[in-house]
C-alpha cells in the first residue's frame, strides 16, 4: 500500500511537472502523455526496487516514443541543440538508475526530463514556452545554478559534451544575455566580473582536460557561490526605481563611451583640417552603423539561442580585431603629421590631397566599427532590461534618456576643447588617444572571441589588475597582441622623431 501511495503521489508530480499551460493540449502534447506515462512506470519500478525494470521502460520510453516520433520534428522545428539535451537527459536518468540514486533524486531527475519533453511537444504545438522567471538576479543565478548543477550531473555520468554545453547554456543564456555581466561590472567592479567570466572558462577546461569529478564541482560549486553572492548584492541596488534607472544609464554610458570618443576625435581632427565634406561622411558611415547594428540585432535575434551566444561574441571580436588595424593606422598616421603640418603649412594640403590617401576612408570606417560594435549589444541589453523589470519601463527611458544626454554632453566638450588646443598637441593627443583605444579593442577582442569559444584562455599564474576600459585581462592571449602594438608603436615612434628632426635640420640649413 505504501508503495502505491508513493507511485501515485510522485506520479501526480511528474504529470503536474510536465503540464504546458491551462490550454486544450495539441496533437504533440498527446503523444507525449503517452511516453509520460511510460516514465511514470519506470519511476514506479524503481521505488519498488525493480531497477532493470525501470530502465527498460526508460528506454521504451526513448526507442518508442521519442525517437519514432519526436526526434525528426524537434531538430527540425525546435532546435538540434533541444535534441541533444533530450538525449542526454535520457542518458543520465538511465546511469541514475543504476547508482545508488534516492527516491528524490530520481523523482527530480524524472521531473526535469519530463517538464524538458512537455515545453518541447508544446513548442512543436504552436504554444509558447514558458519565460524563465528573472524578476530577480538572484533567481537568474537560481537558473544558472540549475545548469551548472546539471553539468556537473552530465561530467559525472561521462558526458562531458553535455556539460560544456550546460556551462554554455548559463552563460550565454543568463549571464551575458540578460546583462548579469555588465551590471556587475558597472555596479560592483570589473575585477569581480572578470574573475566569474574567467571561472567559467576553467570550468570548462577542466571537463575538456578531463579533470577528476571532484576537481569539476569544486570550481562548479565556486562559480555558483560567486553568481549568488553578486545577485544578492545587485538586487540590493537594482530592486527599486532608482537601481533601475542607474541600470539602465550605466548600459547607455558605457557602450556609448568608446564609440562618442572615438566619433568625436575623429570629427574634430577633420575640423582642425577644414574637411565639412569629410565631417559629413563620418556622420553618414555613423549612421549606417547605427542601421547595421538594428539589422545585425534582429538577426541574433532571429537565431537559435545557443548559437545566437556564441554568434554574438564572435561577431564583436571580429569587429573589434579589424577596428585594431584601423584605429592603430590612423593614429600612428596622425603621430607622423604632427611634425611634418608644423613644418610644411597644414593649411595650404586641405582636402584634396588627403582624400586621395584614402586617410578620409580609413577615418569613416574607424567611426562606422566605433558605433557598429557598440549598437548591437546595446539593443540586446535593452531588451533584457525592458524584459526583466516591466514594472520600472518609465526609469528605463529615463535613464536612457539621462545617458543620452551625458553622450551629447561628452561629445561637445570634445569638440570645444579640441578648437583651443595648438595644432601640434592636438595631433599627438588625438593620435595617442585613438592608439590607446586600439590597445584596449585588442584585449577586449580577443577576450570576445575567447568567449565564443574560439580562442583558448590561459591564465596567467599570478594576480593580475583587471582593467576593462582598458582592454586588460589576466590571460596570455589578451596580453600578447596588446605588447605588440606597443613594441611596434615604439619603434614607429622613434622613426617618426627621426624623421621630424631630419626636417628640422634641414629647415634650418635651408635658412
Amino acid at each position: 500500500m505504501k508503495k502505491l501511495v508513493s507511485y501515485i503521489t510522485v506520479s501526480a508530480l511528474i504529470m503536474a511537472a510536465a503540464t504546458h499551460g491551462n490550454a486544450e493540449p495539441g496533437p504533440w502534447e498527446e503523444r507525449e502523455r503517452e511516453m509520460r506515462l511510460v516514465l511514470s512506470e519506470a519511476y514506479y519500478r524503481f521505488v519498488a526496487g525493480d531497477i532493470d525494470g525501470a530502465k527498460a521502460e526508460v528506454s521504451r520510453a526513448y526507442t518508442q516514443h521519442y525517437k519514432s516520433r519526436f526526434e525528426k520534428e524537434v531538430k527540425s522545428r525546435v532546435s538540434e541543440e533541444r535534441a541533444r539535451n533530450i538525449d542526454e537527459w535520457f542518458e543520465y536518468v538511465l546511469f541514475a538508475l543504476g547508482t545508488a540514486a534516492s527516491q528524490q533524486e530520481m523523482r527530480e531527475d524524472f521531473n526535469r526530463l519530463n517538464h524538458l519533453l512537455s515545453v518541447t511537444a508544446g513548442s512543436l504545438d504552436g504554444k509558447a514556452e514558458p519565460a524563465p522567471d528573472t524578476r530577480s538576479w538572484t533567481n537568474v543565478a537560481g537558473l544558472m545554478k540549475a545548469l551548472l548543477d546539471r553539468a556537473y550531473e552530465q561530467y559525472r555520468a561521462g558526458n562531458p559534451r553535455g556539460a560544456k554545453d550546460a556551462v554554455d547554456e548559463a552563460y550565454f543564456q543568463f549571464y551575458e544575455k540578460l546583462g548579469f555581466e555588465k551590471t556587475v561590472l558597472t555596479q560592483i567592479s570589473g575585477q569581480r566580473a572578470s574573475a566569474v567570466e574567467y571561472l567559467f572558462s576553467t570550468v570548462k577546461k577542466e571537463i575538456t582536460r578531463g579533470d577528476p569529478v571532484a576537481a569539476v564541482k569544486q570550481s562548479l560549486d565556486t562559480l555558483s557561490t560567486y553568481l549568488a553572492e553578486d545577485a544578492a548584492a545587485l538586487d540590493k541596488r537594482t530592486g527599486s526605481p532608482a537601481g533601475v534607472f542607474l541600470g539602465s544609464l550605466f548600459i547607455i554610458l558605457r557602450e556609448g563611451f568608446e564609440a562618442i570618443l572615438i566619433v568625436g576625435a575623429i570629427i574634430a581632427y577633420l575640423l582642425k583640417r577644414g574637411e565639412k565634406k569629410g565631417v559629413r561622411a563620418v556622420y553618414a558611415g555613423s549612421v549606417i552603423a547605427l542601421a547595421a547594428s538594428v539589422l545585425l540585432a534582429w538577426a541574433l535575434n532571429a537565431l537559435i539561442s545557443g548559437v545566437r551566444g556564441r554568434g554574438q561574441e564572435i561577431i564583436e571580436g571580429v569587429t573589434m580585431l579589424i577596428a585594431v588595424a584601423v584605429l592603430f593606422y590612423v593614429s600612428n598616421w596622425m603621430v607622423s603629421k604632427a611634425e611634418s603640418e608644423a613644418w610644411t603649412g597644414y593649411i595650404k594640403e586641405k582636402a584634396a590631397g588627403y582624400a586621395e590617401k584614402g586617410g578620409l576612408f580609413s577615418l569613416t570606417f574607424a567611426a562606422f566599427l566605433a558605433v557598429f560594435r557598440e549598437g548591437a549589444e546595446t539593443i540586446l541589453f535593452y531588451q533584457a532590461l525592458l524584459a526583466g523589470n516591466r514594472g520600472f519601463i518609465n526609469m528605463i527611458w529615463l535613464g536612457l534618456a539621462a545617458g543620452i544626454a551625458a553622450l551629447a554632453v561628452f561629445y561637445v566638450l570634445i569638440r570645444v576643447v579640441s578648437v583651443k588646443l595648438p595644432l601640434k598637441p592636438f595631433f599627438m593627443g588625438t593620435g595617442m588617444l585613438l592608439f590607446v583605444m586600439s590597445i584596449a579593442f585588442a584585449g577586449t577582442g580577443v577576450k570576445e572571441l575567447q568567449e565564443g569559444n574560439v580562442v583558448p584562455v590561459t591564465l596567467l599564474p599570478f594576480d593580475f589588475v583587471t582593467i576593462d576600459l582598458l582592454g586588460i585581462y589576466p590571460t596570455v592571449e589578451t596580453l600578447a597582441p596588446q605588447l605588440a602594438l606597443l613594441v611596434l608603436t615604439a619603434v614607429l615612434t622613434a622613426v617618426h622623431l627621426r624623421k621630424g628632426k631630419g626636417k628640422k635640420g634641414a629647415a634650418r640649413a635651408a635658412a
